[in-house]
């Protein structure tokens, strides 16, 4: 396959299969150098075939928008739904567990049915706020700077109040998980307090739709060996599940 317009296609055609391709991997598939296929990705990003990122391409915009929790939470719902039920079933009586922030998040809030005593700690208030018609749970509702894109808080309050803190489990939320870079999310400051729940806990399960594979934030959380678990939707790519898993990553699909 040499020429361009049959490499193009064959981009594409990966692009909107797999949701995200690899310059080294298209390289070695069709026999070409990987500065051709940057050159390729470049000029079928300009003409808005698809988006670059990282080592690859993306079918969708790879770089997440801080939009309000009300325009999320109409955004993939019976997915994220799914995603908490499952992730509910991670939580053990008298656990202390962190919450981020996030309509997933608040879905796991949701989802919960405790029975039994449990610590929760939570950087968002619609978290805090669902949680509070269980008698048994015992909210920590850290303090500092409250972001009304996301009603939740940010800066170094918050983030001091965490080092003084060990729990058992993290729930976290993503804008976007690349193979490479790892996590991140497109706020600065949310990205540091993100940093400090993952230091304060045993054990971090991420929870994203499958819309969130092949995106990038403005600012990197973590990378992918920081993390336990994925739990995710039946929408991620066979090929991105490949990469996750050869990478080590636990990922449960529901």
């Amino acid at each position: 396959m040499s020429k361009n317009t049959d490499r193009h296609k064959f981009i594409l055609q990966k692009v909107d299969t797999d949701g995200f391709v690899n310059v080294q991997d298209l390289s070695n598939q069709l026999s070409v150098s990987e500065v051709t296929i940057r050159k390729d990705l470049k000029l079928l990003e300009d003409k808005n075939l698809l988006f670059r990122t990282h080592g690859g391409a993306s079918k969708t915009n790879p770089y997440a928008n801080d939009r309000p929790v009300s325009e999320k939470e109409k955004l993939n719902g019976p997915e994220k739904e799914k995603i908490a039920f499952e992730a509910a079933t991670r939580i053990g009586a008298n656990d202390s567990v962190i919450i981020a922030s996030g309509t997933t998040m608040l879905a796991l809030a949701r989802a919960m049915q405790p029975n039994k005593h449990l610590t929760i700690v939570t950087a968002a208030l619609p978290v805090a706020l669902e949680l509070l018609q269980h008698p048994q749970v015992d909210i920590v509702q850290l303090g500092g700077q409250m972001r009304n894109t996301s009603s939740s808080v940010t800066g170094n309050y918050a983030e001091l109040m965490l080092d003084d803190m060990l729990c058992g489990v993290l729930f976290l939320g993503v804008d976007g998980i690349d193979p490479e870079i790892g996590l991140t999310t497109t706020n600065l400051s949310e990205a540091r307090l993100n940093q400090k729940m993952i230091n304060a806990a045993q054990t971090t399960i991420v929870l994203a739709d499958s819309t969130k594979f092949g995106k990038r934030g403005l600012a990197k959380i973590c990378s992918l060996d920081q993390i336990n678990e994925i739990i995710t939707d039946s929408g991620i790519s066979p090929a991105m599940l490949n990469m996750l898993e050869e990478k080590g990553v636990k990922v449960t699909v529901v």
